[in-house]
Protein backbone atom coordinates (compact mmCIF):
# COMPACT_ATOMS: atom_id res chain seq x y z
CA UNK A 1 0.00 0.00 0.00
CA UNK A 2 1.71 3.14 -1.16
CA UNK A 3 0.64 6.59 -0.08
CA UNK A 4 3.05 8.74 -2.06
CA UNK A 5 1.78 10.79 -4.97
CA UNK A 6 5.05 9.87 -6.73
CA UNK A 7 3.73 6.35 -7.31
CA UNK A 8 0.71 7.67 -9.17
CA UNK A 9 2.86 10.00 -11.28
CA UNK A 10 5.31 7.23 -12.12
CA UNK A 11 2.54 4.89 -13.25
CA UNK A 12 0.95 7.67 -15.27
CA UNK A 13 4.25 8.33 -17.01
CA UNK A 14 4.62 4.68 -17.98
CA UNK A 15 1.13 4.53 -19.42
CA UNK A 16 -0.25 2.17 -16.78
CA UNK A 17 -2.93 4.66 -15.83
CA UNK A 18 -5.41 6.46 -18.02
CA UNK A 19 -5.19 10.22 -18.15
CA UNK A 20 -8.79 10.78 -17.06
CA UNK A 21 -11.10 9.20 -14.53
CA UNK A 22 -14.84 8.81 -15.12
CA UNK A 23 -17.56 9.78 -12.69
CA UNK A 24 -18.65 7.23 -10.11
CA UNK A 25 -20.75 4.49 -11.63
CA UNK A 26 -21.80 1.03 -10.60
CA UNK A 27 -19.49 -1.85 -11.46
CA UNK A 28 -19.56 -2.97 -15.07
CA UNK A 29 -19.45 -6.72 -15.55
CA UNK A 30 -16.88 -7.93 -18.08
CA UNK A 31 -17.05 -11.71 -17.86
CA UNK A 32 -18.45 -14.19 -15.37
CA UNK A 33 -17.76 -17.86 -14.93
CA UNK A 34 -20.19 -18.57 -12.09
CA UNK A 35 -23.34 -17.28 -13.75
CA UNK A 36 -24.26 -15.10 -10.78
CA UNK A 37 -23.81 -11.73 -12.48
CA UNK A 38 -22.20 -8.63 -11.06
CA UNK A 39 -20.54 -8.63 -7.65
CA UNK A 40 -22.18 -5.22 -7.08
CA UNK A 41 -25.71 -5.08 -5.66
CA UNK A 42 -28.39 -4.49 -8.26
CA UNK A 43 -28.72 -0.76 -8.97
CA UNK A 44 -26.08 0.22 -6.41
CA UNK A 45 -24.09 3.41 -6.80
CA UNK A 46 -20.74 4.42 -5.38
CA UNK A 47 -21.26 6.88 -2.52
CA UNK A 48 -18.74 9.42 -1.24
CA UNK A 49 -18.29 9.22 2.55
CA UNK A 50 -15.79 12.06 2.97
CA UNK A 51 -12.93 13.78 1.13
CA UNK A 52 -11.16 15.66 3.92
CA UNK A 53 -7.97 13.61 3.86
CA UNK A 54 -4.57 13.82 2.21
CA UNK A 55 -4.12 10.16 1.25
CA UNK A 56 -6.25 7.33 2.60
CA UNK A 57 -5.02 3.75 2.97
CA UNK A 58 -5.05 0.52 4.94
CA UNK A 59 -8.75 -0.21 5.63
CA UNK A 60 -9.33 -3.02 8.13
CA UNK A 61 -12.65 -4.22 9.53
CA UNK A 62 -13.28 -5.32 13.12
CA UNK A 63 -15.67 -8.08 14.22
CA UNK A 64 -18.59 -5.65 14.42
CA UNK A 65 -18.04 -4.37 10.88
CA UNK A 66 -16.48 -0.99 11.74
CA UNK A 67 -13.67 0.10 9.43
CA UNK A 68 -10.37 1.58 10.56
CA UNK A 69 -8.24 3.29 7.92
CA UNK A 70 -5.18 5.50 7.73
CA UNK A 71 -4.47 8.99 6.47
CA UNK A 72 -0.74 8.44 6.41
CA UNK A 73 0.49 11.94 5.43
CA UNK A 74 -1.56 13.35 8.31
CA UNK A 75 -0.40 10.55 10.66
CA UNK A 76 -3.88 9.47 11.77
CA UNK A 77 -6.01 6.34 11.99
CA UNK A 78 -9.71 6.98 11.44
CA UNK A 79 -12.77 4.91 12.33
CA UNK A 80 -15.84 4.61 10.12
CA UNK A 81 -18.54 3.05 12.28
CA UNK A 82 -21.40 0.83 11.18
CA UNK A 83 -23.77 3.75 11.74
CA UNK A 84 -21.85 5.86 9.21
CA UNK A 85 -19.97 8.11 11.62
CA UNK A 86 -16.33 9.17 11.21
CA UNK A 87 -13.99 9.74 14.14
CA UNK A 88 -10.25 9.81 14.79
CA UNK A 89 -9.18 6.60 16.52
CA UNK A 90 -5.49 7.46 16.89
CA UNK A 91 -3.48 10.61 16.30
CA UNK A 92 0.30 10.27 15.98
CA UNK A 93 -0.11 6.77 14.56
CA UNK A 94 3.51 6.02 13.61
CA UNK A 95 2.72 6.93 9.99
CA UNK A 96 0.67 3.75 9.84
CA UNK A 97 -0.13 2.39 6.40
CA UNK A 98 -1.49 -1.16 6.16
CA UNK A 99 -3.73 -2.40 9.00
CA UNK A 100 -5.21 -5.76 10.02
CA UNK A 101 -7.08 -6.98 13.12
CA UNK A 102 -5.81 -9.97 15.10
CA UNK A 103 -8.04 -12.44 16.93
CA UNK A 104 -7.94 -10.42 20.15
CA UNK A 105 -9.18 -7.27 18.49
CA UNK A 106 -5.80 -5.53 18.40
CA UNK A 107 -5.08 -3.48 15.31
CA UNK A 108 -1.74 -4.53 13.82
CA UNK A 109 -0.16 -1.74 11.77
CA UNK A 110 2.68 -1.23 9.34
CA UNK A 111 4.12 1.86 11.06
CA UNK A 112 6.79 3.06 8.69
CA UNK A 113 7.79 6.25 10.52
CA UNK A 114 10.40 4.07 12.27
CA UNK A 115 9.92 1.06 9.94
CA UNK A 116 8.14 -1.04 12.54
CA UNK A 117 5.18 -3.34 13.07
CA UNK A 118 2.83 -2.17 15.83
CA UNK A 119 0.01 -3.82 17.74
CA UNK A 120 -2.54 -1.21 18.87
CA UNK A 121 -5.06 -2.15 21.56
CA UNK A 122 -8.68 -1.01 21.73
CA UNK A 123 -7.68 2.05 23.74
CA UNK A 124 -5.20 3.12 21.06
CA UNK A 125 -2.07 2.10 22.99
CA UNK A 126 0.69 0.77 20.69
CA UNK A 127 3.17 -2.03 21.34
CA UNK A 128 6.11 -2.47 18.98
CA UNK A 129 6.22 -6.00 17.56
CA UNK A 130 9.17 -5.68 15.20
CA UNK A 131 11.85 -3.08 14.51
CA UNK A 132 14.42 -4.81 12.29
CA UNK A 133 15.44 -7.98 10.49
CA UNK A 134 18.82 -9.55 11.23
CA UNK A 135 20.02 -6.30 12.77
CA UNK A 136 19.00 -4.15 9.82
CA UNK A 137 16.24 -1.56 9.58
CA UNK A 138 13.39 -2.54 7.29
CA UNK A 139 12.68 -0.57 4.12
CA UNK A 140 9.19 0.46 5.23
CA UNK A 141 6.55 -2.16 6.15
CA UNK A 142 3.61 -1.49 3.88
CA UNK A 143 0.81 -4.04 4.06
CA UNK A 144 0.11 -7.19 6.08
CA UNK A 145 -2.14 -10.20 6.53
CA UNK A 146 -2.47 -12.37 9.64
CA UNK A 147 -2.91 -16.13 9.27
CA UNK A 148 -6.29 -17.10 10.80
CA UNK A 149 -4.99 -20.23 12.53
CA UNK A 150 -1.31 -19.74 13.34
CA UNK A 151 -1.58 -15.94 13.80
CA UNK A 152 1.69 -15.52 11.93
CA UNK A 153 2.05 -12.18 10.15
CA UNK A 154 2.97 -11.90 6.48
CA UNK A 155 4.03 -8.38 5.49
CA UNK A 156 5.47 -6.60 2.47
CA UNK A 157 8.50 -4.32 2.76
CA UNK A 158 8.93 -2.13 -0.33
CA UNK A 159 10.97 1.06 -0.33
CA UNK A 160 9.11 4.32 -0.95
CA UNK A 161 11.07 7.42 0.03
CA UNK A 162 9.29 9.37 2.77
CA UNK A 163 9.82 13.06 3.47
CA UNK A 164 9.92 12.33 7.20
CA UNK A 165 12.96 10.01 6.90
CA UNK A 166 16.55 11.18 7.26
CA UNK A 167 17.84 8.33 5.07
CA UNK A 168 17.73 8.61 1.30
CA UNK A 169 18.16 4.98 0.22
CA UNK A 170 17.35 1.46 1.38
CA UNK A 171 19.84 -0.48 3.47
CA UNK A 172 21.78 -2.59 0.93
CA UNK A 173 22.31 -5.25 3.61
CA UNK A 174 18.62 -6.18 3.28
CA UNK A 175 19.31 -7.38 -0.25
CA UNK A 176 16.18 -5.95 -1.81
CA UNK A 177 12.47 -5.46 -1.23
CA UNK A 178 10.94 -8.62 0.15
CA UNK A 179 7.98 -10.43 1.61
CA UNK A 180 8.49 -11.40 5.27
CA UNK A 181 6.90 -13.72 7.79
CA UNK A 182 6.75 -13.08 11.53
CA UNK A 183 5.61 -16.17 13.44
CA UNK A 184 3.27 -15.62 16.38
CA UNK A 185 5.30 -14.60 19.41
CA UNK A 186 8.56 -14.42 17.45
CA UNK A 187 11.00 -11.54 17.89
CA UNK A 188 12.43 -11.64 14.39
CA UNK A 189 10.96 -12.11 10.93
CA UNK A 190 12.18 -14.41 8.18
CA UNK A 191 12.13 -13.93 4.42
CA UNK A 192 9.11 -15.57 2.80
CA UNK A 193 9.99 -14.53 -0.78
CA UNK A 194 13.03 -12.57 -1.97
CA UNK A 195 12.22 -12.72 -5.69
CA UNK A 196 9.89 -9.73 -5.84
CA UNK A 197 10.71 -6.31 -7.27
CA UNK A 198 8.38 -4.21 -5.08
CA UNK A 199 5.84 -6.21 -3.05
CA UNK A 200 2.82 -4.24 -1.94
CA UNK A 201 -0.77 -5.48 -1.47
CA UNK A 202 -1.37 -8.78 0.32
CA UNK A 203 -4.28 -10.96 1.43
CA UNK A 204 -4.88 -14.62 2.26
CA UNK A 205 -7.83 -16.99 2.15
CA UNK A 206 -9.88 -17.59 5.31
CA UNK A 207 -8.82 -21.25 5.45
CA UNK A 208 -5.19 -20.13 5.67
CA UNK A 209 -4.07 -22.16 2.67
CA UNK A 210 -3.52 -19.56 -0.08
CA UNK A 211 -1.71 -16.20 -0.04
CA UNK A 212 -1.93 -13.48 -2.70
CA UNK A 213 0.86 -10.89 -2.99
CA UNK A 214 1.04 -8.05 -5.50
CA UNK A 215 4.35 -6.98 -7.04
CA UNK A 216 3.37 -3.48 -8.07
CA UNK A 217 6.60 -2.77 -9.98
CA UNK A 218 6.43 -6.00 -11.99
CA UNK A 219 2.68 -5.40 -12.53
CA UNK A 220 1.82 -8.92 -11.36
CA UNK A 221 -0.08 -10.53 -8.52
CA UNK A 222 1.19 -13.90 -7.31
CA UNK A 223 -0.54 -16.80 -5.62
CA UNK A 224 1.23 -19.06 -3.10
CA UNK A 225 0.37 -22.20 -1.18
CA UNK A 226 0.93 -21.82 2.57
CA UNK A 227 2.57 -24.77 4.31
CA UNK A 228 1.71 -25.67 7.93
CA UNK A 229 5.05 -24.22 9.10
CA UNK A 230 4.27 -20.85 7.49
CA UNK A 231 6.64 -21.21 4.55
CA UNK A 232 5.33 -20.64 1.03
CA UNK A 233 5.42 -22.90 -2.01
CA UNK A 234 4.17 -23.20 -5.58
CA UNK A 235 4.33 -19.51 -6.50
CA UNK A 236 2.31 -18.79 -9.62
CA UNK A 237 1.23 -15.66 -11.46
CA UNK A 238 -2.41 -15.14 -10.51
CA UNK A 239 -3.05 -11.97 -12.54
CA UNK A 240 -1.11 -9.73 -14.90
CA UNK A 241 -1.83 -6.72 -12.74
CA UNK A 242 -0.13 -5.28 -9.69
CA UNK A 243 -2.07 -3.83 -6.80
CA UNK A 244 -1.73 -1.37 -3.96
CA UNK A 245 -4.13 -3.22 -1.68
CA UNK A 246 -6.55 -6.11 -2.02
CA UNK A 247 -9.38 -8.09 -0.47
CA UNK A 248 -11.44 -11.25 -1.02
CA UNK A 249 -15.13 -12.11 -1.08
CA UNK A 250 -16.83 -15.36 -0.07
CA UNK A 251 -17.05 -16.51 -3.69
CA UNK A 252 -13.24 -16.50 -3.89
CA UNK A 253 -13.01 -13.36 -6.01
CA UNK A 254 -9.91 -11.19 -5.53
CA UNK A 255 -10.20 -7.38 -5.60
CA UNK A 256 -7.15 -5.46 -6.84
CA UNK A 257 -6.68 -1.69 -6.69
CA UNK A 258 -4.90 1.11 -8.53
CA UNK A 259 -7.06 2.62 -11.24
CA UNK A 260 -10.38 1.85 -9.56
CA UNK A 261 -11.07 -1.69 -8.35
CA UNK A 262 -10.62 -4.70 -10.62
CA UNK A 263 -12.16 -8.03 -9.66
CA UNK A 264 -10.74 -11.43 -10.61
CA UNK A 265 -12.35 -14.78 -9.96
CA UNK A 266 -10.46 -17.57 -8.18
CA UNK A 267 -9.13 -18.82 -11.52
CA UNK A 268 -7.42 -15.48 -12.18
CA UNK A 269 -9.91 -14.32 -14.82
CA UNK A 270 -10.91 -10.66 -14.80
CA UNK A 271 -14.66 -10.49 -14.26
CA UNK A 272 -15.46 -6.89 -13.36
CA UNK A 273 -14.15 -3.35 -12.96
CA UNK A 274 -15.49 -0.71 -10.58
CA UNK A 275 -14.67 2.86 -11.58
CA UNK A 276 -13.66 5.22 -8.78
CA UNK A 277 -13.38 9.01 -9.40
CA UNK A 278 -9.91 9.44 -7.91
CA UNK A 279 -6.36 9.63 -9.16
CA UNK A 280 -5.49 6.47 -7.24
CA UNK A 281 -7.46 3.80 -5.41
CA UNK A 282 -5.26 2.61 -2.57
CA UNK A 283 -7.17 -0.20 -0.92
CA UNK A 284 -10.48 -1.93 -0.18
CA UNK A 285 -12.21 -4.06 2.41
CA UNK A 286 -15.71 -5.39 3.10
CA UNK A 287 -17.48 -3.54 5.89
CA UNK A 288 -20.72 -3.48 7.85
CA UNK A 289 -22.29 -6.09 10.14
CA UNK A 290 -23.12 -8.28 7.13
CA UNK A 291 -19.82 -7.57 5.29
CA UNK A 292 -21.74 -6.55 2.17
CA UNK A 293 -20.44 -3.00 1.82
CA UNK A 294 -17.25 -2.41 -0.14
CA UNK A 295 -15.23 0.30 1.61
CA UNK A 296 -12.77 2.03 -0.74
CA UNK A 297 -9.86 4.30 0.16
CA UNK A 298 -9.12 6.52 -2.83
CA UNK A 299 -6.54 9.31 -2.52
CA UNK A 300 -8.16 12.19 -0.58
CA UNK A 301 -11.50 10.40 -0.20
CA UNK A 302 -13.26 7.27 1.01
CA UNK A 303 -16.28 5.66 -0.66
CA UNK A 304 -18.77 2.87 0.00
CA UNK A 305 -20.58 0.60 -2.44
CA UNK A 306 -23.35 -1.93 -1.62
CA UNK A 307 -22.43 -5.40 -2.85
CA UNK A 308 -24.28 -8.58 -3.84
CA UNK A 309 -21.44 -10.69 -2.42
CA UNK A 310 -20.10 -10.80 1.12
CA UNK A 311 -16.51 -10.30 2.13
CA UNK A 312 -14.62 -13.06 3.91
CA UNK A 313 -14.57 -12.97 7.71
Amino acid sequence: METAQSLYLALLATGLLASAFPAAVMGQQEASTNGSGSVVANGAQLTLVAEQFKFTEGPAVDKAGNVFFTDQPNDKIWKYSTDGKLSVFLDKAGRANGLYFDKRGNLVACADEQNQLWSIDKQGRPTVLLTEVAGHRLNGPNDLWIHPKTEGIYFTDPYYQRNYWTRQAPDPALGGQKLYYLAAGAKTAVVADDQLQKPNGIVGTPNGKVLYVADIEANKTYQYQIRPDGTLSNRQVFAGQGSDGMTLDQEGNVYLTGKGVTVYNAAGQRIEHIDVPAEWTGNVCFAGPDRKTLFITASEAVYVLPMRVKGVQ
